[in-house]
């Protein structure tokens, strides 16, 4: 076999056992000339029909429907702001020390930089939802691979397949076939090299896939598995072993569509006009010589006098037919005469139900809310979590699951980068990439909405279960089951409700629990308190009143006795 273009990344070798199965792979894998696995083998006509799959595919986002139900996803997977970028790297669950977190982070955004995702992330979503799949090559300095990736290059996938050459193992001395003769090595898969075919003039409709079942004929670059990325889309036709776009399963419903709309236009220009019927006498005439009279008949008649105002001059058009002519009858000697009559035209042009069906049955099959692209629900209200359709929350969840599928790219150009870059080894890499997350910016106001109610509903059901604390739950039952707080949230928080406390942001839970025991026993001890300060208070009001009557006789035993005056008599 000769050499690969690009780069390959060197793994220690593993523990190996025997299968005959053949290893799985994210897409359909042509088989090069020497497996002998039929079941597996990808035909010439099978890659020509994937190739037409994505030509259709495209065609059909150029549909209006259609691409306003892809502009709805794509805005919804991609969130566009002034200020935050619309994907960010999580580390949070990642075992790893702050340094090696810190240059992940750097690396993440450089990949973001060479592929100009804040600008272009639109178009570059958009492109993989339409096709299925989304190609990259990782370009590398191949004098010196530790600066990394220099470049990102987007492949056509009308252009790239993926093909898997099987090694001949099989020994040949007839001993060592003799040998492994009915153990499990007769039956093994073998070895086998998996690597990229691109070819810039594409595969489509130019026969260059060579002859059918056999991809080491066929022309283009052989390329290196680790230097291209490959995102699917997780769709796949089990029973021919091609990747599906998610536009798959609207083919039908589109093309139903259109039939019933041009039939529909087919329909009222034929039936809209009214058009007449002409009945004419052709008495005992002969055939022949009745058809002449009822051509000269309509000739006579049938003048289309043209005014050209270009020319300024007059032309007759009644040599042109039309879809839309009056109707010539002959009609024999004993019937009415000549006559004319008016045909109606259609009485039912207006419905449209059947166009509304097949309409909605295309954006169901389109994987959106009908709600959002029909002429009833032109306001936008931000209700309550309640008044969300179930199919904007299944909606919700599908633009997820898109999300976590598209993250695949990004993990492959950065695990090539910080292999490259000397930061992690691949045995590494094996151990972190499950605790690797890429957080997207939301733009739903239902997940708002959801949120603050739950956390509501919550404070309510703890608010109600505090007197009941210390006796049937416990503070870590509270936290852990109702509030929904895990290990790593409760040291978070503990520590964070410390620092308030020694900033005097907070009152320590211990004196605030004093507090408010002594408040309790004051509550409980307040009739008493009462008594005792009204008795007191009555005793200092006698004791006052005591004092006052001791003061008002000393008062009158200080004053002078005063003498009688002499009266008149005893003079």
């Amino acid at each position: 076999m000769s050499q690969l273009f690009g780069f390959q990344i060197n793994r220690k070798e593993g523990q190996k056992g025997q299968s005959p199965v053949p290893p799985n792979a994210d897409e359909a894998i042509a088989v090069a000339a020497g497996g002998y696995y039929g079941t597996y083998v990808d035909t010439d006509n099978q890659a020509r029909n994937e190739f037409e799959m994505i030509r259709r595919y495209r065609d059909m986002a150029l549909h209006p429907e259609v691409d306003s139900a892809v502009d709805e996803v794509v805005n919804e997977f991609i969130v566009s702001d002034a200020h935050d970028t619309p994907v960010e790297i999580n580390l949070d669950n990642l075992p790893m020390g702050a340094g090696i977190k810190t240059k992940i982070r750097n690396e993440f955004e450089y990949i973001k930089r060479l592929l100009n995702f804040d600008n272009r992330a639109h178009e570059i979503v958009r492109s993989w939802y339409i096709d299925g799949r989304l190609f990259y090559h990782k370009v590398i300095d191949l004098d010196n691979p530790k600066k990394g990736i220099t470049e990102l290059r987007y492949i056509d996938p009308m252009k790239i397949k993926k093909v898997r050459q099987k090694i001949d193992t099989t020994p040949k001395d007839s001993l060592a076939r003799a040998a492994i003769k009915g153990t499990a090595l007769e039956h093994e898969y073998g070895t086998f090299v998996d690597y990229y075919l691109y070819n810039p003039k594409g595969f489509y409709k130019g026969g260059v896939l060579g002859p059918i079942g056999d991809m080491s004929l066929s022309q283009g670059v052989k390329m290196a598995v680790d230097s291209i990325t490959f995102c699917p889309s997780g769709l796949q036709d089990l029973n021919k072993r091609m990747t599906l776009g998610f536009l798959h399963k609207a083919i039908k419903s589109l093309n139903q569509l259109r039939m019933i709309e041009d039939s529909l236009v087919i329909y009222r220009l034929s039936r809209a006009p009214e058009r007449r019927i002409f009945y004419i006498d052709v008495g005992n005439l002969p055939k022949v010589k009745a058809e002449q009279y009822l051509r000269d008949v309509m000739s006579r008649y049938r003048n289309k006098l043209v005014y050209d105002a270009n020319t300024g001059e007059m032309r007759d058009d009644k040599k042109h037919m039309s879809m839309l002519e009056d109707f010539w009858l002959p009609r024999r000697e004993g019937g009415r005469g000549t006559e004319i009559t008016t045909l109606p035209g259609g009485q039912n042009l207006g419905e449209l139900k059947d166009v509304e069906y097949f309409k909605k049955k295309l954006y169901n099959s389109l994987n959106l809310p009908p709600s959002r692209l029909t002429d009833d629900n032109k306001g936008f209200n931000l209700g309550k979590t309640t008044e969300v359709l179930r199919d904007e929350l299944k909606f919700t969840k599908f633009i997820g699951r898109l999300r976590k599928r598209f993250s695949e790219m990004f993990q492959d150009m950065l695990k090539t980068q910080l292999i490259l870059k000397g930061v992690i080894s691949p045995e590494d890499w094996d151990d972190m990439k499950e605790h690797v997350q890429y957080d997207f910016l939301f733009d739903n106001h239902f997940n708002e909405l959801k949120e603050i109610e739950m956390m509501n509903q919550r404070m309510m059901t703890v608010t109600q279960m505090d007197p009941f604390v210390g006796k049937y739950f416990s503070v870590e039952y509270v936290r852990r089951h109702i509030l929904g707080q895990t290990d790593k949230d409760m040291k978070e928080i503990d520590k964070q409700m410390k620092g308030d406390i020694a900033s005097g942001l907070a009152i320590d839970p211990a004196q605030q629990n004093m507090l408010d025991t002594m408040q309790q026993q004051n509550a409980a001890l307040a009739p008493e308190i009462q008594d005792i300060q009204a008795d007191d208070a009555a005793e200092r009001q006698e004791l006052a009143a005591d004092s006052a009557a001791e003061r008002e006789v000393d008062k009158a035993k200080k004053m002078p006795s005063a003498k009688p005056s002499p009266s008149a008599s005893t003079k």
